[in-house]
């Protein structure tokens, strides 16, 4: 997690940030995901990304029911939450600092039934790994992970340790500097990566990836 430094009157566009509701409806849900950007910055705020990446597993791209999934960065949950509604079991992960927040939203919009499907965990890329197992996953997400330069190395540690041979990796982000294709690049090195889905109007792209050497269909 880290804190963007931004002019509060002069941008325009983080209004919608400092909302402190911020409301959709995926799989049949109205899902109202509650919003803290003073207290928790980027952590605590819904992103394009994760509205693009839900909208993409509501369209059915990928078989979710029973599946074993796993939301890395997870920030507010959208994205986790949306997976467990449409059938998937999921661990939500982020960062200790923003697990409390996380678990307030996943609690808030899963009904009962589906609250056992969903389980909140602390990850910090290329640190606890040990407390998951290895390929542990079939399918991993991340929504707006790929910002931070100095995060990349240990995100491609986490990211190769939780998967196995038929896992896929679903990742949604914003181009906006040239690291964001370094990134790409680095994960060329040891996945097949190839870009699914493009949302122009949010100017948001899903890449897929898998381990090299398999099969490239889901």
């Amino acid at each position: 997690m880290a804190l963007v430094p931004y002019e509060e009157t002069a941008v325009m566009g983080l209004q919608k940030f400092h909302k402190p509701l911020a409301t959709f409806f995926f799989a049949n849900h109205t899902i109202q995901i509650r919003q803290d950007w003073r207290q928790l910055g980027v952590a605590a705020v819904v992103w394009d990304a994760a509205i693009v990446l839900s909208a993409y597993l509501e369209m059915g791209a990928v078989e979710l029911r029973g599946c074993s999934a796993v939301e890395l960065g997870a920030g507010t949950g959208l994205v986790g939450i949306v997976a467990a509604l449409l059938g998937a079991h999921v661990t939500i992960t982020d960062q200790k600092v923003a697990l409390e927040f996380l678990k307030s939203n996943v609690q808030a919009n899963l009904p009962p039934h589906i609250q056992p499907k969903a389980v909140v965990k602390e990850l910090t890329w290329g640190q606890n790994l040990r407390s998951f197992l290895p390929a542990e996953f079939d399918l991993i997400l991340g929504a707006d992970i790929i910002y931070l330069e100095e995060t990349f190395t240990d995100l491609l540690q986490t990211l190769e340790y939780l998967c196995s041979d038929h896992s896929v990796i679903l990742l949604a982000c914003r181009i906006r500097y040239e690291r964001d294709n370094n990134f790409l690049a680095m994960l060329e090195r040891q996945f097949t990566v190839s870009k699914v889905h493009y949302d122009p109007g949010k100017d948001v792209h899903i890449y897929k990836a898998q381990r090299k050497n398999q099969r490239e269909d889901l």
